[in-house]
Parts: structure tokens; C-alpha cells; sequence
């Protein structure tokens, strides 16, 4: 039975991945903390209601804010509980506090927990290695209306495996069009942002050819999925030695 601290438990990703772990006979719901939990003395509200609950063996897993998860962070390194984060926007004093802890303590991170879109990344790269380079690469997301960051994180993250794997730089990645814009560069990954209703998340991978296309498509109709996939990487850190881990380690791990 693996026991589960969950950090920014009342969000939605919080209550996805407390519900599915509920349904899962090998998880324990030890403690919740979220933002109402704050206590007036604490920087931030978070390390002294986690420190009530996180100790070696429990896996921590937050879906919070850039506080939260460097608060996080610190004491999974001080208390030996592993770490599954959904957080992105760290800054540099945030990475350093996850990379510190990943020294001490296995810690898997990711800005979006579906497996589904860690193979869709995997096929990606398959595609763009055996396609010529003279493809065009386009990538269009969808996501519900209340969604507040654009483009989406995953999406940045497909346009940033792209670019890698043609040799390019973030320069590469264009946002949009509009107006005359003139031929399309070659050496160009266009991102595409759709915001309406209520998608999950909805993420393709246009490559285009001469008279030919393909395209690599993950569509996300519940936040269950990426609740699951969670879950999955809370079952990889329990048993995984001290580092810094993707879900593409889960994979790796479930394709032994």
C-alpha cells in the first residue's frame, strides 16, 4: 500500500487524482493540504501542514503553485518522502530546491500526466526522424474556456521535441498568424491555440508533405486520464532510487 500526501488537494487535479487513488486497492490517502490549510506564521502556508503528514516511504504528489512546490520540495528532501509534481512555472530558486531534492529523494515531474501524450511525444520523435526534413510541422491545441495560460504547456513542450529533433532553437516556435505573413519559413513550427466549451485537452501534431500528411493526434475526454497517470508515477517513485524522472521513465519501466 503506498500512503499519498496530496498537495493542492482541492483543485481539480487534486480531487481527480484523490478520487482515482480511492478507487485503486493500492493507494492510502494519508493527508490533504491545500491553500485553506495555511498557517499565519508559515512563508507560505504549506511546509507546516505537509510536515503533519510527509515521512520516508509516502509519495507526495502536488498539483499546487510555484510555492507549493518548492516548499514541497524541501521537505520531501528533509523527510525522504518521494515527490510527483504537476507544477510548471518554477522559478530559479524553484528548480534549484527540485533539483536539490532529486539528489536525495526520487522526484518525477511533468507538466502534463498522461500517458497518452508521453507516447504521442514518442511517436513524434519516431515520425520526424523517419520523415524527410523538408515537412512542415504544425501543431493545433483545444482546450475548455476557463483554461488561463495559451498556448497550452503541453503543446510548448511538442513544439520544443520538435525543434530539438530538426536542430532548431525556441526561435522556431511562431504563435499564430495574422495578416500578410508571406510564405511559410521552412524552418518554422507554427502552435495554434482553440479555447471554447469544455475540452479537456485536445493536442495534434500536423506534418505536412508534398501531396502527402500525417497527422499524430491525443485527445484527453476526462482530467481522469491525467489523474491515472499520476498515479502511475507515484507507483514508479515509491520503488525508484533517488533522481530526476519523466514520464517517460513510466513508460520505459511499464514496457519491461
Amino acid at each position: 500500500m503506498i500512503a499519498l500526501v496530496l498537495v493542492g488537494a482541492a483543485g481539480r487535479m487534486g480531487r481527480a487524482v484523490e478520487e482515482a487513488a480511492l478507487a485503486s486497492p493500492d493507494f492510502a490517502v494519508k493527508g490533504r493540504v491545500d491553500r485553506a490549510d495555511r498557517h499565519p506564521a508559515d512563508r507560505g502556508g504549506w511546509s507546516d501542514t505537509l510536515a503533519d503528514f510527509a515521512a520516508r516511504g509516502d509519495v507526495v504528489v502536488e498539483f499546487s503553485s510555484p510555492e507549493g512546490c518548492r516548499a514541497c520540495a524541501e521537505l520531501c528532501a528533509a523527510r525522504g518522502a518521494a515527490l510527483v509534481s504537476g507544477t510548471t512555472g518554477l522559478d530559479a530558486a524553484g528548480e534549484a530546491a527540485i533539483a536539490a531534492a532529486a539528489a536525495r529523494v526520487p522526484v518525477l515531474r511533468s507538466a502534463n500526466f498522461s500517458l497518452g501524450v508521453a507516447a504521442l511525444r514518442r511517436a513524434l520523435d519516431a515520425a520526424l526522424s523517419a520523415l524527410p526534413r523538408d515537412w512542415d510541422i504544425e501543431i493545433v491545441e483545444r482546450h475548455h474556456r476557463r483554461k488561463l495560460d495559451s498556448p497550452s504547456g503541453t503543446a510548448l513542450l511538442l513544439g520544443a521535441d520538435a525543434a530539438a529533433s530538426r536542430g532548431l532553437g525556441s526561435g522556431a516556435l511562431r504563435q499564430g498568424r495574422s495578416g500578410r505573413t508571406g510564405p511559410r519559413p521552412a524552418a518554422e513550427i507554427g502552435i495554434h491555440a482553440v479555447r471554447g466549451g469544455s475540452w479537456v485537452g485536445d493536442h495534434a501534431v500536423l506534418l505536412a508533405g508534398e501531396g502527402e500528411w500525417l497527422e499524430l493526434r491525443h485527445v484527453a475526454s476526462d482530467r481522469g486520464a491525467f489523474a491515472h497517470g499520476a498515479l502511475a508515477a507515484a507507483r514508479f517513485v515509491a520503488e525508484a532510487r533517488p533522481g530526476a524522472y519523466t514520464l517517460d521513465d513510466v513508460l520505459s519501466a511499464k514496457g519491461r
